[in-house]
C-alpha cells in the first residue's frame, strides 16, 4: 500500500459493508489515518469497540467524524487535511428511494456534490465515487438519483484545471452478503425454517464479493484519470440459481416462495451501456470508460452520428458469464459463514 503511506484517507458512509471491508485491507498497512464520516453515532461507536478489541496496535489509526453529506459544513469540516476519499454514503434500498424519491436525491446526488465540493475546497488529490450498475439506463428512483451523482462528478471534474482534485467514478452490482443485500435475507430466513422469498427466479444479478469491490475501488485510484469510469467484469446468476446455492450450501431442502417482482426492479442489470461501450477500453478484469468530452456546442454533430451503436453490445448480467449452482456455491464459500 506505498501509494498510500502517510495519507489520510476518508470513507464517507463508512461504517456500512464497503468501509468495514476498506479497513480490513488498509487498517495494517503503512496509511497514516482512516476517516470514518457518517451520521449513525451508534454504528460509529460499535465499529469504535470492534476494531479496538480486534486491532488495538492498529485502531488508533481510525478517527470517527459525526455528520451528514447532505449538510455541506459538516463534510467541509471533516475533509480538512484529507488525501484521498472513497464516497460511498447514499441511500441505496431500491424499495426506499421509490416511495421517498426526494430524499433520494438529497443524499445521493446534492450529498455527493458537497463531498465533491468540500474535496476540491481542500485539494485532496483524488476522489472516488461508487455507483451501481442500476445507473445504468435507470428505471428506479436508486439508480436515477445515482446516475445523476456520476454526471455531477464528471461534471465537476470537467470544470477543474489540470492539477486538480481527480474526480473517478466506479460502478458495480450486486455485492454479496453487504448490508442489505439478498444473501443475508436468504441464510436469515433459513435459520427461522421460513420459504426463500424470491421475486422472479429468471432475473439475473452480477456477483460480486466485498474483496471485489474494494479491488475495483482501489484500481480506479491507480490508474483514474479525470472523469474515468471503471467497471469491474463478474459473472452473474439468476436469483433462482442464488436461492437454490444457498440452500445447497447451508446443507437444508429447497423451500423457495415466489412473490413477483418488487417495485422499481430489473429483469437484468447493466454494468456498461452500449452507448458507453463504444469508449470502452478493455483492461482485463476491468473497462475504463472516458469521460464525455464534448461541449455545450452540437453544432458539429448534427452532420456525423455514430453506427456503431448498430453493432455493439451493452455488458448486462445477461450476457455476462452464468453461474449455475455448483459455481454459485463456489463463490459463496469465499464468504465464509452465512
Amino acid at each position: 500500500m506505498s501509494i498510500f503511506k502517510g495519507k489520510t484517507l476518508m470513507i464517507t458512509g463508512g461504517t456500512g459493508s464497503f468501509g468495514n471491508a476498506v479497513l480490513r485491507r488498509f487498517l495494517k498497512t503503512d496509511i497514516k489515518e482512516i476517516r470514518i464520516f457518517s451520521r449513525d453515532e451508534k454504528k460509529q461507536d460499535d465499529m469504535r469497540h470492534e476494531y479496538q478489541a480486534k486491532f488495538p496496535d492498529e485502531a488508533g489509526k481510525i478517527k470517527f467524524y459525526i455528520g451528514d453529506v447532505r449538510d455541506y459544513r459538516s463534510i467541509d469540516d471533516a475533509m480538512d487535511g484529507v488525501d484521498y476519499v472513497f464516497h460511498a454514503a447514499a441511500l441505496k434500498q431500491v424499495p426506499s428511494c421509490e416511495f421517498f424519491p426526494v430524499e433520494a436525491v438529497r443524499t445521493n446526488v446534492l450529498g455527493a456534490n458537497n463531498v465533491i465540493e468540500a474535496a476540491i475546497n481542500h485539494k485532496v488529490k483524488k476522489v472516488i465515487v461508487l455507483s451501481t450498475d442500476k445507473a445504468a439506463y435507470p428505471i428506479n428512483a436508486m439508480g436515477m438519483t445515482k446516475a445523476l451523482m456520476e454526471k455531477v462528478a464528471v461534471a465537476k471534474g470537467r470544470d477543474l484545471k489540470a492539477g486538480g482534485t481527480v474526480i473517478c467514478r466506479t460502478r458495480y452490482g450486486n455485492v454479496m452478503a453487504s448490508r442489505g443485500s439478498v444473501i443475508p435475507l436468504f441464510a436469515q430466513q433459513i435459520r427461522e425454517g421460513k420459504p426463500l422469498t424470491i421475486t422472479n427466479p429468471d432475473m439475473t444479478r452480477f456477483m460480486m464479493t466485498l474483496d471485489d469491490a474494494v479491488d475495483l475501488v482501489i484500481y480506479a485510484f491507480e490508474h483514474g484519470n479525470q472523469g474515468d469510469l471503471f467497471v469491474q467484469k463478474a459473472p452473474a446468476a439468476t436469483i433462482g440459481t442464488l436461492a437454490k446455492a444457498v440452500c445447497k450450501y447451508m446443507g437444508v431442502k429447497e423451500n423457495i416462495k415466489y412473490i413477483g417482482t418488487r417495485h422499481g426492479e430489473k429483469l437484468y442489470e447493466v454494468l456498461v451501456t452500449k452507448e458507453e461501450m463504444i469508449n470502452a477500453e478493455d483492461m482485463g478484469n476491468y473497462y475504463r470508460i472516458s469521460a464525455d468530452e464534448r461541449g455545450l456546442n452540437y453544432d458539429k454533430f448534427e452532420d456525423h452520428g455514430n453506427d456503431m451503436l448498430d453493432d455493439i453490445e451493452e455488458y448486462d448480467s445477461h450476457n455476462t458469464e452464468r453461474l449455475d449452482v455448483d459455481g454459485m456455491v463456489k463463490l459463496l464459500k469465499k464468504l465464509g459463514e452465512l
